[in-house]
């Protein structure tokens, strides 16, 4: 490849960050040209740096990556987008998906194959880990209505129905409903144990 690639690392972790982008540094062909340690960053750096390739970790303060993937693919359609997740919940990877990720992998793979990884994106592929990719066939659809997700990531601090009512402009029945329905989908006993399953499978 005659010209250099211009990528950004966007992770909350900086030893994480210093050591992907020291690896990365090493390929001939790529140049980390931009750190952020929040997600509520991205979208500026990006439009500051002419990025080519971002990498966005999921966990990060400010805003998810998925939604900071969300932000440059509308702001920044040419932007390559390449999700990077220690977590295995499928349901991360139909939201990066959605949100105009061009590849998704887990944090740990190796260097080489994340360095392959932005090239294919730049060539115009798709590259998604196949080990995410069959828990996400096996996983199914998420069974959450955007509401019952949004009163379940209200309800995480421990609020209570008229406190969420509140929040969300709700009645406090409204409220119960869609936590009552979320319970019965999620074939838990509480909103707790609904947050957490929820959670874990990347439906929130």
């Amino acid at each position: 490849m005659t010209s250099t690639i211009k990528v950004l690392l966007a992770e909350d972790q900086s030893m994480v960050r210093e050591a992907l982008a020291a690896l990365l540094g090493l390929e001939d062909d790529i140049e980390v040209v931009a750190q952020v340690a929040r997600g509520d960053q991205v979208l500026a750096a990006v439009g500051a740096h002419g990025v080519d390739v971002a990498l966005l970790d999921i966990e990060m303060p400010g805003c998810t990556g998925i939604e900071a993937a969300a932000q440059v693919h509308r702001e920044f359609p040419r932007v390559k987008l390449v999700v990077l997740t220690t977590f295995g919940r499928p349901g991360y990877l139909r939201s990066a998906m959605e949100a105009g990720a061009d590849a998704f992998l887990v944090k740990d793979a190796p260097a080489a194959q994340l360095a392959e990884a932005i090239r294919k994106v730049l060539a115009g592929e798709r590259v998604i880990d196949p080990t995410l990719a069959a828990a996400a066939l096996a996983e199914g659809a998420n069974p959450l209505t955007e509401r019952e997700r949004e009163v379940l990531r209200a309800a995480a601090d421990g609020s209570t129905n008229a406190e969420l009512a509140k929040s969300l402009h709700l009645s406090q029945g409204t409220v119960r409903n869609y936590l009552s329905t979320a319970i019965q989908k999620l074939a838990v006993r509480n909103r707790a144990e609904a947050v957490r399953i929820a959670r874990e499978k990347g439906w929130l």
